[in-house]
């Protein structure tokens, strides 16, 4: 088994940064896709981004607990329907 990260890369700051496409915050439908692709990549042995000292029963526990304590490097993508997208971190929409 791989060492977990112990050490949090530093994000860039979110000032001034606005959600223009969706509502500003994750919806469930998202939180769902975040959590099931990562967890399906961790059930087939990626290392986890967060340190496992607690116990966790399951990959998909360490998913969401990932996602919650911010450890993943994703953005979000919205699209409207007259092609105007917007690249969205994570950390914008978890506040």
């Amino acid at each position: 088994m791989a060492p977990a990260r112990t050490q949090k890369t530093r994000q860039p700051s979110l000032s001034g940064f606005e959600v223009k496409v969706g509502p500003p915050k994750l919806t469930r439908f998202e939180r769902a896709r975040i959590v099931g692709a990562r967890s399906l990549q961790i059930a087939m042995g990626a290392p986890p981004f967060i340190s496992l000292d607690a116990g966790f029963s399951g990959p998909i526990q360490i998913a969401t607990t990932e996602l919650e304590e911010d450890a993943l490097p994703v953005s979000i993508r919205r699209s409207l329907p007259n092609g105007v997208t917007q690249d969205i971190p994570i950390r914008a929409l978890l506040k």
